[in-house]
């Protein structure tokens, strides 16, 4: 196929326009925040599963705290109560049996209030684990909020990247002849659509030339579209080919 310096030309930019849409189409579908949001959405679960256990654990011991204030409370009322028959008993085996539940009920109050005091350490500890837990998750839900947002930028910017590269290439598509357009099309469906020739090396692929290549496309007229030997992208020459 022969097509004029020019239009080969035209392929080089129209290659690096399709290179801008790939990147482009590949930053807005993952952008490079997605795999960490990810990554903070398991570990959120994570927390929130240790939280469950630490927030029934705090309520359980709410409960049993609970549960303990209101037997000091029964005792309480029934050493008020025996107090005042006490007062008024004339009967000395009613006030001794009294007296003996009085003694009774105070010990009983004791081992309450021992108990209430431990639940009541286990609960501040089991409060101030449960807060530490919502921290750690108030700080993975901010990460994460500030990440979406970043992904959500580098998304919107390359939708605005990719409709300009794909307008570019539009205008510039209309510019090359039918038949070198179709064969460029033909070739950058597998890979790399065309490419400039510098220092003997193939921009596409990064391969440097063999001298028989290199002599077959030296002997080639300017017109002529030469395909690299390797990756079979359209070569386009230059003062820099090093012919």
């Amino acid at each position: 196929m022969n097509a004029s310096p020019e239009d080969q030309r035209r392929l080089v930019d129209l290659a690096d326009l399709d290179a801008r849409i790939r990147q482009a189409e590949h930053a807005r579908r993952n952008p490079p925040q997605a795999a960490k949001v990810q990554e903070l959405l398991a570990h959120r679960q994570r927390l929130s599963q240790e939280l469950t256990i630490r927030l029934g654990l705090r309520d359980d011991l709410r409960t049993e705290l609970s549960r303990i204030e209101s037997d000091v409370a029964v005792v309480d009322a029934r050493s008020a109560r025996d107090a005042q028959r006490l007062a008024a008993s004339s009967n000395s085996k009613e006030a001794q049996g009294l007296e003996s539940e009085l003694a009774s009920l105070a010990r009983r109050k004791s081992d309450l209030e021992d108990a209430e005091l431990e639940v009541m350490e286990k609960l501040e500890q089991a409060e101030r684990a449960a807060t530490e837990q919502e921290q750690l998750i108030a700080q993975t839900n901010a990460e994460g909020a500030s990440l979406s947002a970043e992904a959500k930028r580098v998304v919107a910017e390359a939708d605005t990247a990719y409709d300009a590269a794909t307008r570019d290439r539009a205008a510039l598509a209309q510019n090359v002849p039918a038949a070198l357009m179709a064969m460029y099309e033909r070739i950058a469906a597998r890979g790399t659509g065309a490419a400039l020739l510098v220092a003997r090396t193939c921009e596409g692929c990064r391969m440097v030339l063999s001298g028989t290549d290199l002599n077959l496309i030296r002997q080639a007229s300017d017109d002529t579209v030469v395909t690299c030997p390797e990756c079979g992208c359209i070569l386009v020459r230059s003062g820099e080919s090093g012919l």
